[in-house]
């Protein structure tokens, strides 16, 4: 896929971003000349970094829009939290949260020529859930870095918190769903339809089950998948208290020590 050359710039990027998430030592850049060029290239970079976080429990997707290719980023079991937890891992230093809706697979999906339909996604899915993603970076700034290398960082994931199982799920019509994310309990925002992937959420799950199987070798039961930000990133301070409540789809809630 890569030359030799190019394989060995990527995995100095990788080597870099990996010692400053393990380390808690940020970078202020990456190699201008290393920086990843396309998402097959942070992507690899994404797949070097993962493994040393322990076994995956799922993938982050998202997307630009509601006709835009969907992006997706491994989380690894270990960032996984219970709803209402209080996070005090050291490595949570930007703590960036974002309210987002997710689904617990139930049965797996494995590999296989033909695409999956929808009908089949949904029917592997178990449930659906309120989430917070927490956002971290191996990059002093991601918010400034370019797109590709902010990308190559886990996409800035640093966390997940689902909360309890959302009932009836596929009856809620997500075009008019709304949530409020708030602080400290003051509500700092309040959207409807917020999500810049659309709100057909299952385009992007057949996306991640179709498209990303290459990469993903296919979805497992117990695998969590949350589907894009409904309020964009919020960055609090320590000892912050977040709650997450949608119109329909519950509530999930979680604080930095």
């Amino acid at each position: 896929m890569f030359s030799d050359e190019r394989k060995k710039e990527l995995t100095s990027v990788a080597d870099a971003l990996r010692e400053a998430r393990q380390h808690g030592k940020p970078l202020a850049s990456v190699h201008e000349a290393h920086t990843p060029q396309t998402l097959d290239e942070a992507y690899f970079i994404q797949d070097s970094i993962a493994p040393t976080f322990g076994p995956n429990g799922g993938w982050k997707v998202g997307a630009p829009s509601a006709t835009d290719t969907p992006f997706f980023a491994p989380m690894p079991k270990a960032w996984m939290k219970e709803n209402a937890s209080i996070l005090s891992d050291a490595r949570h230093r930007l703590r960036g949260v974002e309210a987002e809706i997710s689904f617990l697979i139930g049965q797996d999906l494995p590999l296989r020529p033909e695409p999956y339909t929808r009908e089949e996604v949904i029917a592997a899915i178990a449930s659906a859930h309120p989430a917070i993603e927490v956002l971290e970076a191996g990059l002093e700034d991601p918010r400034t870095a370019p797109r590709m290398a902010m990308f190559s960082d886990m996409q800035m994931h640093g966390g997940f918190v689902p909360g309890p199982t959302i009932a009836n799920w596929q009856t809620i019509d997500w075009s008019k769903e709304s949530v409020t994310l708030a602080i400290d309990g003051k509500i700092e925002m309040e959207r409807t339809a917020s999500n810049p992937g659309g709100t057909d959420l299952l385009r992007l799950m057949l996306h991640l089950v179709n498209e990303g199987s290459a990469r993903t070798g296919g979805l497992h039961k117990g695998d969590w998948i949350t589907t894009g930000s409904w309020t964009g990133a919020t960055w609090v301070q320590p000892g912050a208290k977040i709650d997450v409540q949608f119109t329909h789809a519950g509530h999930v809630s979680l604080q930095f020590a």
